[in-house]
């Protein structure tokens, strides 16, 4: 999306807008000093932590470390995508939004959503006719108010129902939608027939795709879903995400359960944080999309076999997204139950009751794993190391892994530093390129010129010579070319500018963090300490062998002089 709006119109927007004002309109902001500040709206809290900036024009909350400026807050907050937020904000001050090629891609996809609406009514309509597909319903416990907040509907027997109902010209809408599907003859037909429909929307409730449970049993699959399309992903979409973030502005936790039933069975039982998977394993694009919204997780699997095979599945794909103050439950239902019928038969208080009851994520770890095995014995212990290693190696570097390698130690009878050695955390994907580099605390006088340039972005004018920092052997100083080079011809801007057009880059989160560094200098000193600081740079001399080697392990390419530097043999040979 980002695409299709030039980015200097976006660097434009940013540097025009109000960011106090744009979230004043959402959440009252009281001045406390120089910035504003409340109790943050993207985690609870009673001691306001959220901090807005009207210098930076950009919000950080100390508490859960959310922040971005006026756009992210739309999208954060308002659950607008990108381009909705840009038209809103430009609305806001009276600009209108030019667009570059590919903008038709959109208007494509425009008409896509569309036709699913318009087959969601008529889904919805002929639910209305047929007395068979009310009574299964009514047969589940579902009433007619749950079942319109869901938009259920019945798809009636038939081959070619929607063709003649949404337009024949629309048939290859019809068929990029995934509504329509081809047979083996060539000829196309509806893809759902005589099944109860489930529309799947995405965070702003337009519909797209949808899922199908026969009446009956029959002989073709119990459920059916749309297949991938431009609109619907299933390894990223979560069927009820939308109606719980709708029904509870602040959700704590989310249940995750294995069928739509279940889904809205618990929603009409005063349930409403609860969501399903869509015929595939979670995936870590669904939990991480969760854990945006809350801390917590509780998987509830029926307590058959292949409910508890379903739950060591998920349990291996959370473990890479397990930082620290997350938390994630393992809920087995008794024999014979699952959500629906649990909840229905036995109620909420019960559901909640058994809830607390269940499992934490490293409790049900060790149990699967010690299934079996002797622990008495050496060779026992041993087994359980051998399993637990591949999958403390998913985890991510922090205190929850250092727990777990603790808790190991215990049961296993090794010492913690003979753990470390078999079983090392995985480093957190950074899709870096190469010669990049991620600023680190070790690096004071580059952090510093970055926190100068954030705090006033004119100082760039200063800095001369920079065509050789990023071959300097310092990680941040290819950040620091590159933020200088922007900066180059960009006498007036503010630093959420700058904020804004990382945001989407490895470097962002550093560039928040850094912006909320204090600087505790008087304004006519900025000048000076920036030029003091970009001089301690020289000591870095990327013309010395160590700092020629470390460029070529970057990825840089080296000059004629580099490489003849390298060939000189060393002074005390």
């Amino acid at each position: 999306m980002a695409g299709l709006i030039p980015q200097s119109f976006i660097d434009d927007l940013i540097n025009r807008v109000d960011i106090v004002e744009v979230i004043d309109a959402h959440v009252p902001l009281k001045k406390t000093g120089r910035d504003y500040s409340a109790c943050c709206p993207f985690h609870n809290e009673k001691t306001p932590s959220f901090t807005v900036s009207p210098v930076k024009q950009f919000y950080y909350c100390f508490g859960c470390g959310a922040h971005g400026t006026a756009l992210t807050f739309l999208m954060e907050y308002g659950r607008m995508d990108f381009v909705e937020a840009v038209e809103s904000l430009a609305s806001q001050q009276g600009m209108e939004v030019p667009r570059e090629q590919g903008a038709h891609t959109r208007q494509s996809n425009a008409g896509l959503y569309d036709l699913l609406e318009q087959a969601t009514a008529y889904y919805c309509q002929q639910l209305k006719y047929n007395q068979i597909a009310i009574d299964y319903l009514k047969g589940r416990g579902l009433d007619g108010k749950t079942a319109a907040e869901y938009g259920l509907g019945y798809a009636p027997p038939g081959w070619n129902n929607l063709t003649p109902v949404l337009g024949k010209d629309r048939h290859d809408e019809l068929l990029k939608s995934g509504m329509l599907t081809r047979g083996d003859n060539g000829d196309t037909h509806d893809r759902f027939r005589e099944r109860i429909m489930f529309p799947i929307r995405d965070r702003r409730g337009r519909t797209i795709g949808f899922g199908g449970r026969i009446l009956g049993q029959g002989s073709h699959a119990k459920y059916l879903n749309s297949p991938e399309t431009p609109l619907f992903h299933k390894s990223r979409e979560l069927y009820g995400l939308y109606e719980a973030r709708k029904a509870v502005r602040k959700l704590e936790s989310f249940y995750i359960v294995e069928g739509y039933i279940d889904v809205i069975a618990m929603a009409q039982n005063g349930m409403r944080n609860v969501v399903a998977t869509m015929g595939t394993a979670i995936t870590a694009e669904h939990l991480k999309k969760l854990f945006k919204i809350a801390p917590a997780i509780v998987f509830c699997f029926d307590g058959d076999r292949a409910g508890r095979d379903a739950a060591w599945r998920a349990l291996g794909n959370t473990l890479p997204v397990m930082r620290d103050g997350r938390m994630v439950r393992f809920l087995f239902l008794p024999d014979g139950e699952d959500p629906d019928s649990m909840i229905r038969q036995h109620g909420r208080d019960v559901f909640e009751r058994l809830t607390g009851e269940a499992q934490t994520l490293s409790e049900y770890f060790f149990a699967h794993l010690e299934a079996g095995i002797n622990l008495s014995t050496p060779d026992g212990r041993a087994q359980l190391a051998k399993q637990a290693q591949p999958l403390l190696q998913k985890l991510p570097g922090g205190v929850f892994y250092d727990l777990m390698l603790d808790e190991l130690s215990k049961r296993t009878e090794l010492s913690v530093e003979r753990l470390v050695e078999i079983t090392t955390p995985v480093q957190q994907p950074t899709s870096r390129k190469p010669g990049s580099f991620i600023i680190r605390k070790e690096d004071p006088s580059v952090r510093h010129l970055i926190t100068l340039l954030l705090q006033q972005p004119s100082l760039a004018q200063l800095a001369h010579n920079i065509g050789d920092l990023a071959g300097y052997n310092v990680p941040g100083a290819a950040l620091l070319a590159e933020l200088i080079d922007f900066l180059k011809d960009k006498s007036d801007i503010h630093p959420g500018v700058i904020l804004e057009h990382w945001r989407n880059s490895e470097y962002g989160k550093h560039l928040a963090k850094l912006a909320q560094c204090p600087v505790e200098l008087e304004e006519h000193r900025l000048e000076a300490e920036f030029k003091d600081s970009f001089r301690q740079l020289d000591k870095y001399d990327p013309l010395h062998p160590d700092q020629i080697l470390e460029k070529i392990r970057q990825g840089h390419p080296i000059t004629r002089e580099e490489k003849n530097i390298l060939r000189q043999p060393a002074p005390d040979q």
